[in-house]
């Protein structure tokens, strides 16, 4: 029987073997980019989807080097033996021991049949290649690295006269290469939840965990927390758990209450922090609505609550911010026809501040609405009024250098306001605190590239940004990390999504979902785009012409908006029924340059 005949055959006996166990949800490796942050809490990966567990095929005495490579890579997709009858398929000397949380080498496929490249009566060497999209360490988080994979597996004959592999590709001493398809049938992309400097806004830190089943779930979630945060955003976060934290058994669930048991370590931390930490990550469960914190056995509350806390209590420390007390979002600000900065309401832009005739262009409101800061009309100064209400006085807070120019500015919650100074071939990020004087972020890993828009997440961590990369714009995310004396380290940036092409703006819809106005590759026009930072599928918004696109504005649980010029005329332009991701696009607003206050 010939090798490949072989593997068809192994192939068909691995599909037989494949069953539904139990409930977990599906992974999304990224179209391109990193896994960043997954979605919203509440609509986090969907966990509860089937769980389809892998019963792997042990190898067989008859097969060849190449149908016992072929073997073994299947029997890697299985994570619930501990790899054991992967590891079947090793000689007794090679070292290979994934563990619980692997590195992963995620290809776009499964690689072409293995085939023998060398060969004698007792060692051979197999040849496999495929088309690589990326990592996964092991703390969870993925990096895109498309490229061509080349690797080779060594073989020899053991004393019983049966094929063992006894060389490994590469580094690969320790990972698993495994295609799109296993990662997402056995891996979960969720969010942990650790703090912004500010130690009261959390920050989603997501990551792609290894399900053996889904009753182990809950446990595994929390142990990662504890672990910290990834690579990536290590220094930019901080954890209210002590060094040396760890679950003293597995989290129990009685109905829909979780225990939740840390070892003593735990007594050194604030406990309203550690349990908002706890409840965000928690939530993405279905299972858990209420749990119980204990540290060493002893149950703990934080103050003025009961020991069975909710897990949606935190509110308060949402990545999101809070809502106005009233719960009914603030109204966006625009660009009224006569150059007068309007609230939009009903449909109708109401001046709040006139006497700019046309002089300020992509305005931003700031925290307390005490300044607005916006664009001269060819984007080559940065201008600043206070305060918003009353008459004017517009000053020059920065100009560009010749042939450059900036961005629209973006405020963070601390009052924060920050600017890209932008050409062709080089970016300047600019700083500008309260009270304080313009400066340029110290270290910023845009520096040799077009930068065409900037925005700060509301939880002052992390930044969105279309970058031109080889030509074309690109949507990339970065992180933020402060340091002593008022130091910013804002870098780290990688793509989130290569579904879109020719990116025009783009706004933070909510922590893990962006606005983007661009083109899919089947389009022939600029249209509204969700985008979630997780590097899930791309959502197209509603229908309708929208003349050209240009501006894009969204807030949580506010209606997403478009400045548009049609027909010679600027317009605001909005979804009929906004909680409709399908509704059809009106214009019924004079305007441009929509935008929400931070």
């Amino acid at each position: 029987m010939s090798a490949c005949a072989g593997t068809r055959r192994f192939t068909r006996l691995l599909a037989l073997a494949a069953l539904v166990f139990g409930a977990a949800g599906c992974a999304n490796v990224p179209s391109g980019g990193q896994v960043l942050s997954g979605r919203p809490a509440e609509r986090a990966e969907r966990v509860d989807d089937p769980y389809v567990r892998l019963i792997p095929v042990k190898p067989r005495p008859g097969w060849g080097p190449a149908e016992i490579v072929s073997g073994f890579l299947a029997a890697s997709a299985s994570f619930d033996d501990g790899h054991k009858v992967a590891k079947m398929y090793l000689g007794g000397q090679t070292s290979w021991n994934p563990g619980l949380r692997p590195s992963v080498t995620v290809l776009a496929s499964r690689v072409t049949d293995p085939h023998v490249v060398k060969a004698t009566a007792d060692q051979a060497t197999v040849r496999i290649t495929g088309e690589e999209l990326g990592t996964i360490t092991a703390d969870g988080q993925y990096t895109a690295s498309p490229r061509e994979l080349d690797a080779t597996f060594q073989l020899a004959k053991t004393p019983q006269g049966v094929w063992r592999i006894t060389g490994l590709p590469g580094d690969e001493k320790s990972g698993l290469l495994l295609t799109k398809d296993d990662v997402e049938r056995a891996m979960r992309t969720v969010n942990l939840f650790f703090f912004a400097p500010d130690r009261h806004t959390l920050v989603p830190n997501g990551i792609f965990l290894p399900v053996a089943n889904r009753e182990a779930l809950p446990t595994q979630l929390v142990q990662a927390l504890l672990a910290g945060p990834t690579s990536w955003l290590a220094g930019a976060v901080d954890s209210a758990f002590p060094k040396g934290t760890r679950l003293r058994r597995s989290v129990q669930i009685d109905k829909d209450v979780a225990i939740v048991d840390l070892s003593k370590e735990a007594r050194g931390g604030d406990i309203d922090r550690m349990s908002a930490q706890l409840s965000w990550t928690m939530r993405q469960l279905s299972e858990i609505k209420q749990w119980r914190l204990r540290i060493d056995g002893e149950t703990v509350a934080p103050d003025d609550m009961d020991a069975t806390q909710f897990v949606s209590a935190w509110d308060g420390n949402s990545p999101d911010g809070q809502m106005p007390d009233d719960g009914v979002h603030q109204s966006a600000y625009v660009v009224g026809p006569s150059g007068f900065l309007g609230n939009l309401q009903d449909d109708r832009a109401q001046p709040v501040v006139t006497g700019l005739a046309g002089r300020l262009s992509r305005p931003a409101v700031a925290p307390g609405y005490e300044e607005v800061a916006g664009l001269s009309a060819d984007a080559s100064q940065v201008l600043l009024a206070a305060p918003v209400t009353g008459a004017p006085t517009l000053h020059v807070l920065l100009t560009a250098h010749k042939g450059a120019r900036f961005t629209a500015p973006s405020w963070s919650h601390d009052g924060t306001l920050w600017v890209v100074e932008s050409r062709k071939d080089a970016s300047w990020l600019w700083v500008r605190r309260p009270g304080k004087a313009p400066v340029r972020a110290a270290h910023w890993g845009l520096g040799g590239r077009e930068v065409l828009a900037f925005r700060v997440a509301r939880d002052g961590v992390r930044a969105a940004v279309i970058a031109r990369v080889d030509d074309r714009p690109q949507v990339q995310l970065g992180r933020i990390v402060r340091g002593p004396g008022d130091s910013l380290d804002v870098g780290s940036f990688l793509p989130v999504s290569s579904e879109l092409q020719d990116a025009v703006d783009l706004a933070w819809r909510d922590y893990g979902t962006l606005a983007v106005l661009g083109r899919a590759k089947r389009d022939s026009q600029t249209l509204p785009f969700l985008m979630p930072i997780s590097g899930s599928a791309i959502t197209s918004l509603g229908v309708g012409s929208l003349g050209e696109p240009r501006t894009i504005a969204a807030a949580p649980g506010a209606p997403i908006l478009i400045g548009t010029r049609s027909s010679g005329r600027d317009q605001i332009c909005r979804q009929r029924s906004p909680s409709n991701s399908y509704s059809p696009w009106i214009c019924p607003t004079p305007g441009k340059d929509p935008g929400y206050p931070r």
